[in-house]
């Protein structure tokens, strides 16, 4: 027998699964909540108060997940640890740390605890946008053909902006920084002991091609005058996905309980190492990883570079294929916030008597509403619009809201936001010549919300297929890990093959209704009309907003 694990890192929790190799079965399972979770007020270890829009991370809480969650999998599971040949990691993304020559984040040593920059970075930190504003500002000047790959903008969430943020706020901590890697990155450092920086990340965070290497010195030193070594923290090298990055070190492997003869692979996104894991192999699907955010894949032949996307890179996601990727940056946390700060504690006690999670309760109060009956309509932009408007400073509006306006009327509505911010992401797609003719989703939001994958076929008009496992980026990573292990170890040859052996089951198909389909092109020809007054015509307004809002916080 031989077997893979995988290894998912989201937001608030690590994910690990035992893989068999052969049956495609799921041993084991084991979530493992990270301690100190999203870090956006104070330091944990000082109570250093953090600015506004900061979300930071501490890397011990993604150790504890390897530390914890690996030998749990195993002993539940019944593996022998001889049997396990690979392991694999991915990553939200952008998620980057400052770590010595050794590979140690910096600020696990008491010299640099007090400076916030010299903890990681999570995906959704957006205090870098001015700068992630003037690197757009500069590449449109300059005429840099590299903005086109990405929709002709970027975003705070990227590896620049957050590495220039470090050089011009806090100077220290940028010249005791020996690499500013992604979280994927290091977590393979620290099993391998090799440095070995994935292309994948690299392309869609760093603006970095295999064949244009990435952006020149003076364009940077345009944007920020000093900074004139881009590559100095970055690296040089990438590394394709399904390569093998190394093997376990051998304390590593004792304290996982393991054996040091384990391939692991280089790291992935959580988003791209899910395609192959849902068994999509090439044109017309737009694949959405669900969770507190939501990351839209689709593959071509050939590249076409068009605005509205995050990103666009060869053999991304698919060998053989460019990769698109898209985005809502507020899904599954938006739910979440609306349920923590603003229901009532009677729709709590009420869901505890019908012995419901809360979510389930406004749930099913909403699925009872018709499409519009609310007379409610919002944008989704709690976190900032990443497709297709690229503004971090972007934020909601809930339209319509009368005396008689109840809570699940605003949550349906929430749910119909994301539906409509995915349709105007298909629109955007099929607009240049990227077919979508079906929607794949996974992730466990898509699972426990049958409401919101209805919502999703008849808004966007198109079927939707869910995924059975519930960890799929996990299972990529599994996946990836057999590929890393090779073949002539019980693994094999390329993502291709694994995938078409150990693809994850439908759990349930939804076909759009054609005459709730009608009624949601009405309402969603005004979401059209308020997402291009807010987010372009009169973007200023939202902007001033914001700009109070940060002026106040000072």
């Amino acid at each position: 027998m031989a077997y893979a694990i995988g290894v998912d890192y989201g937001t608030q929790s690590g994910r690990v699964i035992l893989l068999d190799l052969h049956s495609g079965h799921e041993k084991a399972i084991s979530v493992v909540p990270y301690k100190h979770g999203v870090i956006d007020s104070v330091l944990p270890t000082t109570g250093t108060k953090l600015p506004v829009d900061w979300a930071l991370q501490d890397p011990s809480d993604y150790l504890e997940v390897l530390h914890e969650g690996i030998p749990m999998v195993m002993r539940e599971g019944k593996v022998n640890a001889g049997d396990v040949i690979g392991l694999g990691v991915d990553f939200t993304s952008c998620t980057v740390l400052p770590v010595n020559e050794d590979g140690m984040p910096l600020c696990l040593m008491s010299r640099w605890q007090n400076h916030p920059h010299a903890w990681p970075k999570l995906w959704k930190h957006h205090s870098a946008q001015p700068i992630a504003d003037r690197i757009n500002q500069v590449a449109e000047r300059r005429g840099e053909e590299f903005l086109s790959r990405y929709g002709g903008r970027i975003s705070a969430e990227w590896y620049f902006p957050k590495l220039i943020e470090v050089f011009e706020e806090d100077r220290e901590v940028y010249n005791a920084c020996y690499r500013f890697v992604e979280a994927t990155d290091w977590i393979v450092w620290y099993l391998t002991g090799e440095e070995r920086r994935n292309s994948c990340t690299a392309g869609y965070k760093a603006m970095w091609s295999e064949h244009e290497g990435i952006p020149g010195t003076e364009f940077f030193a345009s944007v920020s005058s000093e900074f004139v070594n881009p590559k100095e923290k970055l690296g040089e090298v990438f590394y394709p996905l399904g390569t093998r990055a190394g093997y376990l070190k051998g304390a590593v492997a004792d304290k996982l309980q393991l054996h040091s003869g384990v391939a692991v692979a280089v790291g992935n996104v959580d988003a791209m190492v899910s395609v192959p894991s849902v068994g999509v192999k090439g044109l017309g699907a737009l694949v959405m990883v669900m969770g507190t955010s939501i990351c839209h894949l689709a593959v071509t032949k050939e590249e076409s570079r068009f605005e509205g996307i995050t990103g666009v890179v060869k053999d991304g996601v698919l060998p053989g294929y460019y990769g698109y990727e898209a985005g809502q940056a507020a899904v599954g946390d938006m739910f979440e916030w609306f349920v923590k700060k603003l229901v009532p504690q009677a729709y709590f006690k009420a869901a505890a008597s019908y012995k419901v999670s809360i979510f389930e309760h406004l749930e099913n109060l909403a699925a009872k509403l018709l499409p519009g009956e609310s007379g409610l309509i919002a944008l989704d932009w709690w976190n900032g619009n990443r497709s297709i408007l690229g503004d971090a400073d972007l934020s909601g509006i809930i339209l319509g809201f009368t005396l008689s306006t109840a809570p699940e009327a605003i949550y349906r509505t929430l749910l119909e936001s994301t539906a409509f911010g995915t349709r105007r992401i298909v629109e955007n797609f099929t607009e240049h010549g990227v077919a979508i003719d079906r929607l794949v989703a996974c992730g466990g939001l898509a699972q426990r919300s049958p409401l919101l994958m209805r919502i999703y076929a008849d808004a966007c008009g198109l079927p939707v297929s869910v995924a059975s496992s519930t960890e799929i980026p996990a299972r990529g990573s599994a996946m990836f890990g057999a590929v890393a292990a090779g073949k002539e170890h019980g693994g094999f040859e390329s993502i291709t093959e694994a995938s078409q052996h150990l693809v994850s089951p439908v759990l349930k198909s939804y076909l759009p209704e054609e005459v709730v389909h009608r009624k949601y092109n009405e309402l969603y020809q005004i979401y059209r009309e308020i997402h291009d007054f807010f987010g372009i015509e009169r973007v200023d307004i939202l902007h001033r907003l914001k700009g109070i809002r940060m002026n106040s916080a000072v």
